[in-house]
């Protein structure tokens, strides 16, 4: 049975998903959730998530919701295929979760309010707030100079390898680059040379759309 995601192709939560999914070479249904007149809110959906956000993936009798916790569980089930998404040493997956929680707690806060203030607040016709995006430009750079020390001393952020440690910053990452924020990216050798390397990927580039 095929696997259906229910999510937007503008949503970087549901982005995440596709980018797994694509890195795995597992193929899957895209149930389009239209998130302008609430189709996330509606009934139906709810039954998938009760938080009413997008993505939900059901895989057989299996829903799960929340974009980490669906590349985390595509990565595991679907381990001999596509391409390795976490270690088998312990230690050394250890350290990579490390790294996961270190995105989703310090660079996702910032990177989405960056996101919100400068690609979709004008994409709704909204004014984005510049003292916002000042605060918050100073968050992600405080945070991305810490990357960079981890960076200049390993490949990628979880390790010698790629792994759901890099993949969950793609989605934030690719409305941003094309945005002033981009700076604080490229102004770190490390950094951009990181950044570069994980926005390049195939499975990337289908997942996104480009």
């Amino acid at each position: 049975m095929t696997i259906k995601v229910h999510g937007s192709p503008v949503s970087t939560a549901s982005m995440r998903v596709f980018a797994c999914l694509h890195e795995k070479g597992v193929p899957f249904e895209l149930v389009p959730v239209n998130l302008a007149v609430g189709e996330h809110k509606s009934e139906a959906f709810l039954s998938l998530n009760p938080f009413g956000q997008v993505p939900a993936l059901q895989d057989g009798d299996l829903t799960l919701f929340e974009s980490r916790a669906i590349t985390n569980y595509i990565a595991h089930a679907y381990a001999d295929s596509g391409n390795p998404l976490f270690y088998k040493d312990p230690k050394k997956m250890a350290i990579c979760s490390v790294w996961m929680e270190v995105e989703a707690h310090q660079f996702d806060p910032a990177a989405s309010k960056l996101t919100w203030e400068l690609c979709l607040k004008p994409l709704f016709g909204m004014t984005t707030d510049d003292d916002v995006v000042a605060e918050f430009e100073a968050k992600l750079g405080k945070v991305l100079d810490i990357y960079e020390t981890r960076l200049s001393k390993s490949k990628y952020l979880g390790g010698d390898c790629f792994s759901l440690a890099d993949l969950h910053h793609l989605p934030n990452m690719k409305y941003l680059m094309p945005t002033k924020a981009a700076q604080l990216f490229n102004s770190r050798p490390h950094v951009s040379g990181w950044a570069a390397d994980i926005m390049a990927r195939p499975a990337w580039l289908k997942a996104s759309g480009q």
